[in-house]
């Protein structure tokens, strides 16, 4: 009964959280208010969460990853993989070794190995705290799809650097040669298996589906047990669990386009993974925010490891790692983006120097999350002897505070670099839209009047399809005549088209409250209200989601 009792405390605080989070008048960042009432549930709700590592991966990260795979935008990821391996490989090894060294000689109690795990243990970037702050500050988009690309795949390089690193304090070796190998048959194989099993089963199960026939339930069940698959086949052969979490959610776009899917089961499929992230991402905060008054409590016996008694020593550690990880990350990114603007200038391209607040933006963004306090957890508790792992304690509250410091950072000082900055618009993803939109009409006007004449011949009688599909055929060529028009043209049609949504907006929203007047005053059915009330529902949400 306690642990269904904690079980029900957390969902209730990732509640109170989105309440709270509206509610105050700050751009709290919901993040840092689930962490706070994760902290009031640790230190009043009398029974404590046993944070076992791997199980934490398993249940809650590969879905995450899956999702964020699923949805990132695959074009915008190809497009800037230079810049995302760059940041998800190069900064991550930099910062193993820079940052390593930095806090052996920081702390000297420390050992070197030690030293090296904790580096990486803060060096990757989580895909979850990113995506959490940027719900209240508007990110440039290809800002946040680097962002976002480097948190999906920064997690395995700091994974594996982890892994080599308490294999060097275990043992006191360290093999370059077999931390290489070990590397590149994580990251491929994690690839490679997130990919196949995804294609597999979305392919055996479309089969399944032409033969036998199939039902909305079992389609979302499926798109759910996916990254649980992928992570635990990639575990049992050694590769990267997340990598093969994330890998299967963007193969998910490729392997499931030429699967035939009911409007209603996407509809359905989508709203129960809205649902899921909502829970999961909430979930695991609120955790972290669990772990802190049990680390705190050891936090004075801890901190006299290091020859201190202060508490102001741990303060003064975690601003100085904090701010060694900004550096390096400010550093890497200003280099990074100047070659980049070479490279442009050689191509004839009119560049100029790197913009430094896209640069420090770019900097404070890099959240840590609950991959990170994971990580530490994964710490050993013993040497092979049985004596204790050194400054085990340390590390975990260390990690901890770079966690909490650079949530608190990016949600500070993104919403003051991002103030009044005006990014260029993608002339060239404008244009694609637009000819995917008159590619898109011409061919519905098409399969309208073939679907027309077959009509015309079943019925005998030709005048009323006409008229009907005359009607819907002029409204495609208005769309069509609206994207190709000039300038003025198609200026005064978007004021006349958002106006146009405004008022249709408001006319489903009211035949909405009237419906359900009814239903409360006894003239019709809750049944019939809420069938009919589904039908606006979805109508809204279109409307609402192209004022977007």
């Amino acid at each position: 009964m306690n642990v269904v009792t904690l079980c029900l405390f957390l969902l209730l605080a990732v509640v109170a959280s989105s309440i709270v989070s509206r509610i105050l008048p700050s751009a709290l960042p919901r993040p840092l208010v689930q962490i706070g009432l994760g902290a009031l549930i640790g230190l009043f709700a009398g029974v404590r969460v046993e944070l076992d590592p791997e199980l934490f991966f398993l249940l809650l990260v590969p879905p995450l990853l899956f999702l964020d795979g699923w949805r990132i935008p695959k074009d915008e990821l190809f497009r800037d993989s230079r810049a995302i391996l760059g940041l998800a490989l190069g900064l991550v090894f930099l910062t193993v070794l820079g940052v390593g060294l930095f806090i052996h000689w920081l702390i000297p109690a420390m050992p070197v190995a030690v030293a090296f795990a904790l580096a990486a243990i803060v060096s990757p970037t989580d895909p979850i705290a990113v995506g959490a702050v940027a719900q209240k500050v508007s990110i440039p988009k290809r800002m946040m799809h680097i962002l976002e690309g480097e948190s999906l795949l920064n997690d395995a390089s700091g994974l594996v650097c982890l892994r080599f690193a308490i294999a060097a304090a275990l043992s006191g070796t360290f093999s370059l040669g077999s931390a290489i190998s070990t590397f590149a048959w994580m990251a491929l194989a994690g690839v490679a298996i997130g990919v196949g099993v995804t294609w597999a089963i979305v392919r055996g199960k479309a089969a399944f589906a032409e033969r036998f026939g199939d039902d909305t339930g079992s389609n979302i069940l499926v798109s759910l047990l996916i990254p649980f698959g992928a992570y635990l086949i990639a575990e049992h052969v050694h590769a990267s669990g997340v990598l093969a979490a994330a890998a299967s959610g963007i193969a998910m776009t490729f392997a499931g386009g030429g699967v035939s899917l009911g409007a209603a089961t996407r509809i359905r499929r989508r709203a129960v993974w809205d649902m899921l992230q909502f829970t999961l991402n909430g979930v695991i905060f609120v955790l972290l925010g669990e772990q802190f008054p049990d680390l705190l409590a050891r936090a004075r016996a801890t901190i006299q490891t290091t020859g201190h008694s202060s508490m102001w020593w741990l303060l003064l550690y975690v601003a100085a790692i904090t701010a060694a990880l900004g550096m390096l990350r400010y550093t890497w990114v200003w280099v990074s983006l100047r070659f980049t603007l070479l490279r442009a200038r050689r191509r004839g391209a009119d560049a100029g120097s790197p913009p430094r607040r896209i640069v420090g933006a770019m900097s404070v963004a890099g959240a840590r999350g609950a991959i990170t306090l994971a990580g530490a957890l994964t710490l050993p508790m013993a040497m092979g002897d049985g004596t204790p792992f050194p400054t085990r304690d340390l590390a975990i509250l260390l990690a901890s505070g770079v966690i909490l410091s650079s949530l608190a950072i990016a949600s500070l000082g993104l919403p003051l670099l991002l103030r009044g900055l005006h990014l260029p618009h993608d002339e060239g993803a404008v244009d694609e839209r637009d000819r995917a939109r008159i590619k898109g009409a011409k061919a519905a006007i098409a399969e309208i009047e073939r679907v027309q004449h077959r009509m015309a011949e079943e019925q005998g009688d030709a005048d009323r399809p006409t008229e009907i599909a005359a009607r819907i055929m002029d409204q495609y060529r208005e769309r069509i005549d609206s994207i190709a028009g000039d300038a003025d043209d198609r200026t005064r049609q978007a004021q006349e088209t958002r106006l146009e949504r405004q008022l249709r907006l408001a006319g489903i929203r009211a035949e909405r409250d009237a419906i359900f007047a009814l239903a409360r005053e006894r003239a019709i059915s809750i049944t019939l209200a809420e069938q009919l009330g589904r039908e606006l529902d979805l109508a809204d949400a279109r409307l609402t989601r192209l004022g977007i």
